[in-house]
């Protein structure tokens, strides 16, 4: 073999080493990439919650004429509008993902806030009500308040008022009590306080499924759901909230925002 003839074979093996197409195979070479994730899928659904009807007409809650300054207490909103509402309580689980969802699900979700338990955590909460969470009370420092005294649940509900609008700028107008336990005297207070309403539940997504406070064991059009704020229990509000639409969709309804209809 001549100088120059070892010479090309040389180069030319060089070249075709390096050659992209050859090294890393045809296949890599018209690859494309997949095409993008439609954001119900990331969240786990099969199909796009579907929207809500559009902003319903002021009802007029159920009330007590014989008693006009004992707040309203609702565990489902009366509407034949096939919607159901989520609701989270306390501010202990502040899963920053929890936001992606929220913003790319576009879900109207209604936060009740205890100012002990969110402690420093606001500034997650008001990423939240950037992507259209809404902001609602849930006392100061999470006492059971059926029994106690006026003063006492007048400061817990009108105090986390004051500290709501002082960080998100505007004063809530619904008010859900710790635990869902309550007397005359919450009511009172509540409207002392500038509340619409109390807000409770009918349903409850625990870890894997729904529990019902009453009446038939599925949803109806208008149900609160309260979707159980247990950080120390697998899985986490993302996971519970995925298989929570998942059932709403399945009973034929969507989601609404609460503070449209109440």
């Amino acid at each position: 073999m001549t100088a120059l003839t070892l010479l090309t074979t040389t180069l030319t093996g060089c070249a075709q080493s390096v050659d992209p197409i050859e090294r890393l195979g045809k296949k890599a070479a018209t690859r494309v990439n997949p095409p993008a994730q439609a954001p119900y899928h990331r969240w786990g659904l099969t199909t796009p919650l579907p929207a809500a009807p559009p902003h319903p007409a002021p009802r007029p809650l159920p009330g007590t004429p014989d008693t006009p300054a004992l707040t309203p207490v609702l565990t489902t909103i009366p509407t034949t509008d096939k919607v159901v509402f989520l609701t989270y309580d306390d501010g202990a689980e502040r899963d920053p993902r929890f936001v992606d969802m929220v913003r790319e699900l576009r879900l109207p979700v209604s936060l009740f806030l205890t100012d002990t338990v969110v402690g420093p955590g606001y500034g997650h909460f008001a990423r939240l009500q950037s992507v259209g969470a809404n902001i609602q009370n849930h006392t100061l420092d999470h006492p059971a308040l059926r029994g106690l005294p006026y003063p006492g649940q007048r400061a817990e509900i009108c105090g986390q008022q004051d500290k709501l609008r002082s960080r998100f700028g505007r004063r809530p107008h619904l008010f859900r009590p710790p635990y869902g336990t309550y007397d005359i005297t919450t009511r009172r207070a509540a409207a002392d306080c500038g509340i619409t309403a109390i807000i409770l539940w009918r349903a409850a997504m625990g870890p894997t499924h729904l529990t019902y406070t009453q009446g038939s064991p599925h949803l109806h059009p208008g149900d609160i759901i309260a979707v159980a704020p247990d950080e120390t229990t697998p899985p986490g509000l993302r996971t519970r909230t995925a298989r929570l639409l998942r059932q709403i969709q399945k009973q034929g309804l969507t989601v609404a925002r609460l503070e449209d209809y109440v």
